[in-house]
């Protein structure tokens, strides 16, 4: 009887140790928080809120994708707790494709965007029947519109603002020809002859050593509806995880290295 209860005693410590051992496992996996990113400055920032976010005992994993579908797959997915490589209404455009339910959570910064010249030092010197070249998906092709409205360049249908698309021009005086181009590829637009005008944000056009200081012209007013946005998914928008990226994205920290380090290039949203 006794060598029976000195065995149960020994499987339960033994049993006890497991669940330890499992519960330990399990808490250090659950302190872990994967985040999809395309491209700097995003990636950047996201380091530093890894930086942060060490001090509360969190792992903010960078995981890194190379086009503008696969963080938001990932997410949707599960593959990946958030994204942070995006503004809203582009999110938006997702889900309404994909059938998604993507959350914005919180804005973290506006990229001063604009048009692009290589040839021409000033508007009035475009000459008619340009190539422009905008963004192919509705979200950015609305606002890059809408800033050739600002600049008077266009005429758009009263009230659309940046909801506009090419049907909604409803002049345009010096007949300019539109290329729709992947927002990817703009940076190359930029070369292409006759192109007079190319829109872009800073994180593309820095590819060929462009800065917003060097565009033509500039967004005129900051839209946060077109904020760069932390990204997460309705079913985990209230977890301890996303709390505490959220915390770390909105850190001090991070609103400081925005600002030294890219304050050329955008500027802060919380």
């Amino acid at each position: 009887m006794k060598k029976l209860l000195f065995g149960l005693v020994v499987l339960s410590s033994v049993g006890l140790l497991a669940a330890c051992g499992n519960q330990a496992e399990e808490t250090s996996e659950d302190k872990v928080i994967t985040v999809a990113a395309q491209a700097p400055p995003m990636t950047e920032v996201i380091k530093k809120a890894a930086e942060v976010a060490k001090a509360d005992g969190w792992d903010i994993q960078l995981v890194q994708v190379n086009d503008n579908v696969a963080y938001n797959d990932m997410v949707a997915s599960k593959e990946a707790d958030a994204s942070f490589a995006q503004h809203k209404p582009f999110m938006e455009k997702y889900n309404s494709e994909k059938d998604s339910q993507l959350v914005a959570i919180q804005p973290i910064y506006d990229a001063k965007v604009g048009f692009y010249s290589k040839d021409y030092k000033s508007v009035d010197e475009i000459p008619n029947k340009s190539k422009v070249a905008i963004p192919n998906d509705a979200s950015n092709e609305g606002r890059a519109l809408a800033i050739l409205a600002d600049e008077g360049l266009i005429t758009l249908t009263p009230g659309v603002g940046t909801n506009a698309t090419l049907k909604d021009v409803v002049d345009n005086p010096k007949e300019f020809e539109w290329l729709s181009v992947d927002l990817l590829n703009l940076a190359e637009a930029y070369s292409e002859p006759n192109v007079a005008l190319v829109y872009n944000y800073p994180t593309y056009i820095s590819k060929i050593g462009l800065k917003p200081s060097d565009a033509l012209f500039l967004e005129p007013n900051v839209d946060q509806r077109f904020s760069i946005q932390l990204v997460a998914r309705e079913d985990n928008q209230d977890s301890e995880k996303i709390k505490a990226l959220k915390k770390a994205m909105t850190s001090d920290e991070v609103r400081e290295f925005l600002v030294n380090e890219h304050g050329e290039t955008l500027i802060p949203s919380f």
